[in-house]
């Protein structure tokens, strides 16, 4: 399915071939406290791994995580995940199940990381071409009550799965704003602050309207909840055309140009929020119990990940980090229910391997001290 051009007209979609891309195996080498490790999925759809805290569980995910080309899912400087006593290098490699073999390397003499696909090298930005995977740590269990600027980050992430270039227009924007803030800051003449403020009108637009159709879409398959985006410029989108939007806020950055105690301080796209309601309980998430908006959240992961699947043809590969904590038994068993119904590959961590008891088509591993030592295929 694609999205029609026009991000704020109703939503359009067209079916896309089907594109089958799971992980088959993956190996750790030197990543993080794990020396080797090597897990063989078979045809399960969902892979529990279950530890003690130390054990190396959230370190198979962060691996699978960089396999989308970007920093995974902790964010870590990359010197971080090598192995402590090993040579300051490590690797992750993984077989798909149509025969493709991806690989993340670093090495100690780097400054990044590097990327490989069936043994040749390729830039980090092929990978999300391999597979798309998304994920939810324990960080993301208060996003609806912690910071605007980490859910804006969060939402940021998710609208990127389907337009790459949308993290680099919200790095762009942030360096324009500071460009802009110096420029102001030394009086620079009003020709220079016109050409700033054009580029950062045009880059703030764009990004609004991302956001805009990203909650378009995703709201088409978000059965329990539903995703706002708030601010400024998108409110601007939203009620008139791209180039007008561009031209209001070009205006009200040309009637904002005051330092208050050396920060400037505008509105626009780097001020943006975004909101989910739960429309089961009638109640903005922030509101709810933390159960609650923990088993939203997940429900909107899984609107995502259908999502992808529609739009691209792929099948999403799902991280969840600690993933049962908050639920009770019964909304357990139902999202792993809704989890196992979707064109996507499921890998969660958790600390009893009993509150997983019921996940259908399922490959349990355990990891200890930063080993696999023991890999049960489930009987349900």
């Amino acid at each position: 399915m694609q999205r029609t051009a026009n991000p704020w007209m109703p939503v359009r979609f067209r079916p896309w071939p089907p594109n089958f891309k799971m992980i088959q195996q993956i190996t750790l080498t030197n990543f993080r406290n794990h020396k080797c490790s090597r897990i063989t999925i078979g045809d399960a759809k969902n892979i529990i791994i279950t530890g003690l805290n130390g054990a190396g569980k959230t370190a198979i995910l962060e691996a699978l995580s960089l396999l989308s080309g970007e920093r995974g899912l902790r964010g870590a400087d990359i010197q971080t995940m090598a192995r402590f006593d090993g040579d300051g290098s490590f690797s992750v490699f993984a077989t798909t199940d149509d025969d493709n073999d991806v690989c993340v390397f670093f090495a100690q003499s780097d400054t990044n990381r590097h990327a490989k696909i069936n043994n040749e090298n390729a830039p980090l930005s092929e990978l999300g071409k391999i597979s798309r995977i998304v994920w939810l740590t324990p960080h993301e269990d208060r996003i609806f009550v912690d910071s605007v600027s980490d859910r804006r980050a969060f939402f940021d992430h998710l609208v990127a799965s389907f337009e790459p270039s949308h993290i680099g227009r919200i790095s762009r924007l942030n360096k324009l704003l500071s460009e802009r803030a110096g420029a102001i800051k030394n009086n620079a003449d009003d020709n220079w602050l016109d050409a700033i403020d054009k580029q950062i009108a045009a880059t703030a637009v764009s990004v609004a309207a991302c956001r805009i159709q990203y909650s378009g879409e995703i709201n088409y398959f978000f059965e329990n909840g539903a995703v706002s985006v708030n601010g400024m410029v998108e409110k601007m989108v939203l009620e008139n055309t791209a180039t007008i939007a561009e031209n209001k806020y070009f205006e009200y950055l040309q009637n904002n140009r005051n330092l208050i105690g050396d920060k400037m301080v505008i509105d626009g796209a780097h001020k943006s929020d975004f909101g989910v309601f739960n429309k089961k309980l009638n109640l903005p998430a922030y509101i709810t119990s933390t159960g609650q908006q923990k088993s939203i959240l997940i429900d909107l992961i899984l609107a995502h990940a259908k999502l992808i699947h529609i739009k691209t043809g792929k099948n999403p590969i799902i991280l969840l980090d600690e993933a049962a904590s908050h639920l009770d038994e019964k909304t357990r068993e139902k999202i792993f229910t809704d989890l196992n119904a979707l064109q996507a590959q499921v890998w969660a961590t958790g600390l009893d391997i009993n509150i997983f008891d019921k996940v259908p088509n399922a490959l349990f591993v355990t990891c200890q001290n930063g080993e696999i030592s023991n890999i049960v295929r489930s009987r349900n």
